[in-house]
């Protein structure tokens, strides 16, 4: 799975969360200023093209829909981010947000309830 650039997984976003759309129907819900038809078209042709995106046609407009799920990609980045940055270990991980001050004492311990709840 080819990891997507910015504006790719900000499109593949507004159509994980329609389900399927029209170029117009992807720009509608894309924030200001909005991109040009073009640039859309292209991009969605481009995801298209990673395997990411698939097509319905209708009178030669393309109704475009995921067929890589949300999940999938961001397990898939995930793995990745965790692997290289933080030796596949998830207590690096949260290490590194805890002493970063990006997850407080109290979403630790909620965290912990959250997988001792899974766990049961």
């Amino acid at each position: 799975m080819k990891k997507l650039s910015r504006k790719e997984e900000e499109l593949m976003q507004v159509i994980w969360d329609l389900e399927k759309a029209f170029v117009k129907d992807a720009i509608e819900h894309l924030p200001d200023p909005k991109p040009h038809y073009n640039t859309i078209a292209t991009l969605m042709k481009r995801l298209e093209e990673k395997g990411y995106l698939a097509h319905t046609e209708y009178g030669g407009s393309y109704e475009y829909y995921p067929i890589v799920g949300k999940e999938n990609y961001k397990q898939t980045f995930m793995k990745k981010v965790l692997n290289t940055f933080f030796d596949n270990s998830y207590l690096n991980m949260l290490a590194y947000f805890a002493k970063e001050e990006k997850i407080s004492p109290e979403e630790m311990k909620e965290l912990v309830k959250m997988i001792e709840k899974d766990k049961k």
